[in-house]
Order: C-alpha cells, then sequence, then structure tokens
C-alpha cells in the first residue's frame, strides 16, 4: 500500500501502525536474505513507536501527515548510541552522541524507523559491494546490483520494506539505485533536507514507489538546522499539491551531457519515448546540446579521491588493510597531488554548477536518462568496473548536485533483459513542486510497457 492507503487505513481503524510495522518485519525477515539491504532492523523500536502512533490515531491525534508510516534509513544517518560504520570495516566504530537532523524529524513526526539500509563502502560506489556486508542484490534480479550507494534503500524500496526510504546522493546515490530498481527517487533542492556531516553537493532524499508517497515524506523531512551551513530556512511548501501542466511548457531533453559514458541505445530509445509523452500533451521539446567538456567528471572524480585520500590516512594502520581493495586503490589516486591540481578540482564544482545552471536556463522541465546503461553484475563496485574509470556512469546526475537543482527518477522503460530505465525529471533551483508534478504528470501517463508488477525474487530462490 501507498502512503495514502495507510493513513486511510488508520483513520478508519481497518488496521493499526501495529499490523503495517509487524508485516514490514515479516517481509524483510523473508526476503532480505536475498537481497541483503538492511544494515540493521530496529525491531523493538518500530514495534513500540507503532504502538504509540496507534494510539494517536485512536485518540485522533497524530504527530503529522506521516504519523505511523514505517520508514527506513541509509547506513550514513546517525542513529544516537549506535556506531555509523558507512559501509565500511576500516571505520571506527565508535557510537554516535546524536540522531542526524533527518532522525530527528522523522521521529518527532511519529513514523517508526525499520532500520538502516546498507551501503557501499564509504558511500564512494553506485552498487551494494562492502567489506563490512554481504553483497546487496536488486530485487527485480538478484544477479544485478541495486546501485548506490543508497544500494539498500533502492532494494528495499522495490521489494517494498516501507513505502519511504531516505538516501543521500552526491553524484547521483538516490537516483541512480531508483533507476535501477524501477522505483521513485527524489533530489530535492539542495539544502531543503539537511545533513550531518554537510558537503557541497551532498542531498538527503527519498526512494519510494510512487511520486505521491515521496511528496508525503517531504512534508516532515524539511526546514534548518544548526549543523548544516547549506539548510535552507522553513518555508510553506505544499508538497502533495505537485502539478504539472504541460501545455506551452518548455521542456529541455539531454540525450548526451558532453562526458562520460555512452548511452546504451535501449537507455535513450526509452528516455526519448518518454519526451513524447509530454510533447503530445503539448510540451515544448527541445535537444539541449553537450554542454560539458570531456574530463570534467575526472577532476569532481580527483577532488573525491583527494578528501578520501586525506581520511584514509587519518585511519589507525591496522584498520586500513580493512577497507575493500577498490576503495582503497581508488583513495590512493588523491595522494601526491600538487596544490594547483586539488585547487582545480575543487574549482571544477561551482564551474559545472555554472555550466549546468546555464545549459538548462530557461526551461520549465529537462529530461534525461538518470544513468547511461542498464544494472550490471552485483559484485561489481561501479558499472565500469574499473578503478581508473569509476564514474563515467555519473554525468546526468552530477551536474544537479552541483548545481543544487532538483531531480526525480522514475521508470520509464526496461531494457530487452529486463533491467528498469530511469528518466530523470528536473527542474530549476527551488521549484521542486515542479519536479515533483512533471514526474507525477509522467507517472500517470506513461506506456503500459513502462510499467510491470513488482518483484519478488527471493519467493523463487532456493532455501
Amino acid at each position: 500500500m501507498g502512503v495514502e492507503d495507510l493513513i486511510a487505513g488508520y483513520r478508519s481503524e481497518t488496521f493499526s501502525p501495529v499490523d503495517v510495522v509487524t508485516d514490514a518485519l515479516a517481509l524483510i525477515d523473508e526476503a532480505d536474505g536475498t537481497l541483503h539491504a538492511m544494515e540493521q532492523v530496529y525491531a523493538d523500536r518500530a514495534l513500540a513507536s507503532a504502538e504509540e502512533s496507534a494510539g494517536r490515531w485512536r485518540a485522533g491525534a497524530p504527530l503529522s501527515e506521516v504519523d505511523g508510516i514505517p520508514v527506513t534509513l541509509k547506513e550514513n544517518q546517525q542513529v544516537e548510541g549506535i556506531p555509523t560504520p558507512w559501509g565500511s570495516a576500516a571505520t571506527v566504530p565508535v557510537p554516535a552522541t546524536e540522531n542526524a537532523p533527518l532522525v530527528d524529524k522523522l521521529i518527532a513526526a511519529g513514523m517508526p524507523l525499520l532500520g538502516r539500509t546498507v551501503m557501499p563502502e564509504l558511500g564512494m560506489l553506485s552498487s551494494g559491494v562492502s567489506s563490512l556486508h554481504p553483497i546487496a542484490r536488486n530485487a527485480w534480479n538478484p544477479a544485478w546490483s541495486p546501485g548506490g550507494s543508497t544500494s539498500g534503500g533502492g532494494a528495499a524500496a522495490a521489494a517494498g520494506y516501507a513505502p519511504i526510504n531516505f538516501g543521500s546522493d552526491i553524484g547521483g546515490s538516490v537516483r541512480l539505485p531508483a533507476s535501477w530498481n524501477g522505483a521513485v527517487g527524489f533530489k530535492p533542492t539542495f539544502g531543503r533536507i539537511p545533513v550531518d556531516p554537510p558537503y557541497f553537493g551532498r542531498h538527503i532524499g527519498p526512494l519510494g514507489r510512487s511520486v505521491a508517497d515521496l511528496a508525503r515524506a517531504m512534508t516532515v523531512c524539511t526546514g534548518p538546522d544548526y549543523r548544516d551551513p547549506y539548510s535552507l530556512p522553513a518555508v510553506e511548501v505544499p508538497w502533495t499539491q505537485a502539478s504539472f501542466e504541460p501545455r506551452g511548457a518548455r521542456i529541455g531533453l539531454v540525450l548526451d551531457v558532453g562526458d562520460g559514458a555512452d548511452v546504451d541505445p535501449e537507455v535513450a530509445a526509452a528516455v526519448s519515448g518518454a519526451a513524447k509523452v509530454f510533447e503530445a500533451a503539448g510540451a515544448i521539446v527541445e535537444i539541449i546540446p553537450p554542454y560539458l567538456e570531456r574530463g570534467e567528471i575526472d577532476l569532481i572524480d580527483l577532488f573525491w579521491r583527494i578528501g578520501h585520500w586525506n581520511d584514509y590516512q587519518r585511519l589507525p594502520e591496522d584498520r586500513r588493510g580493512l577497507m575493500l581493495p577498490f576503495i582503497a586503490e581508488w583513495c590512493r589516486g588523491g595522494a601526491g597531488i600538487g596544490g594547483e591540481d586539488a585547487v582545480r578540482s575543487a574549482d571544477e564544482q561551482l564551474h559545472m554548477a555554472r555550466t549546468t545552471l546555464a545549459a538548462t536556463k530557461g526551461y520549465n522541465v529537462i529530461l534525461s536518462p538518470v544513468s547511461p546503461g542498464a544494472a550490471f553484475p552485483a559484485e561489481w563496485p561501479m558499472p565500469s568496473n574499473d578503478v581508473n574509470d569509476p564514474m563515467s556512469h555519473i554525468g546526468f546526475c552530477v551536474v544537479y548536485n552541483m548545481s543544487g537543482q532538483p531531480a526525480v527518477s522514475i521508470n520509464c522503460g526496461f531494457t530487452s533483459t529486463g533491467s528498469p530505465i530511469g528518466l530523470q525529471v528536473a527542474a530549476q533551483r527551488y521549484d521542486d513542486l515542479t519536479a515533483l508534478g512533471a514526474a507525477a504528470f509522467y507517472e500517470a501517463n506513461r506506456p503500459a510497457e513502462a510499467v510491470r508488477p513488482w518483484p519478488r525474487v527471493w519467493e523463487t530462490m532456493p532455501a
């Protein structure tokens, strides 16, 4: 059930938050031996929260519109008293002294926390590969990666663990797993949801099965927090009223961003077909030509490597060997970089932001692929499986991390092998409602071949 159905059931007392959380925990118990999406399950805590929520609904006094709606969190969201390992056996397991801002907001809204979902090593892989956990797998086919770095959240959304699954995104880490899992993922405008630790380009965003569910999630998680200097002021945003009128709207279509891997023809065809849905409804669709230069993504990658090389060196020597070898090698790519190149890689973030804003200026909506290719083997840390070419798949996503623009991933078809294909629906900064509204328009009008029943692969796996 979606969030609206659950809320209606709570109001009518057809069922209670306890029933819903009990079922969710049973599904996790049944499916996660195949998917390995969960880092930790907070069964007792979630049931206690559901009991309290049920009492509030009986009294007609819910804390929020999503009181009692179960939710999962990405492993990098701090929960007081529990270590935050970031998907790596190399991190020192120090219990968090406080909750992350998002966790506090969800608790205040009365949402039972089912647990935290896994992420790959340090969040710097687009897969579910980690030195700390079993490999996370795709709910459509366990031989495929769920993507990353919100790998567990993507698998959880497709499997139906919770209607709302929060992740984080610095280069596509919400949208990529949404794409490869056939789910919906939303990266709101930079700063909408406060994040700790903050970083220029890091966004928090929800994944789920429908645009409406993600819009509901946004009603309780925005606003400023002193721990995030980039967090935006509190404003009234009618999240659940997002809509889009395609007639006369200017829509840009990006099929080649100018850098990174070439787009698979099946992906390009599905995204072009999605653009025709908008055009048939009266939108004016124009091709946006490539606007990045070759090598810009590599500069962003170099900036990330330098930062993580510094972190690697701060690790105790006896823990460095615990790190996933692929990521240890990736970190070493940031060693010995001179000041001139280091500053150039840092400056690229602002340059990419300005270039993206200029290229998309004047368009109500910008459509593109989320990823240039389909889902890849679960054992590969990256779609390229090459530490020297790790980020060539993030070009369509990372531009909006740098520019801060809101963007949604929504399924627009399947490859011949059955891999979901994500359509990215972006809008101008602060115009989150247009991004959500346009995604909802497409969701309601996409062709039948872009929708399939949600998978339950674990039911066919040998015991």
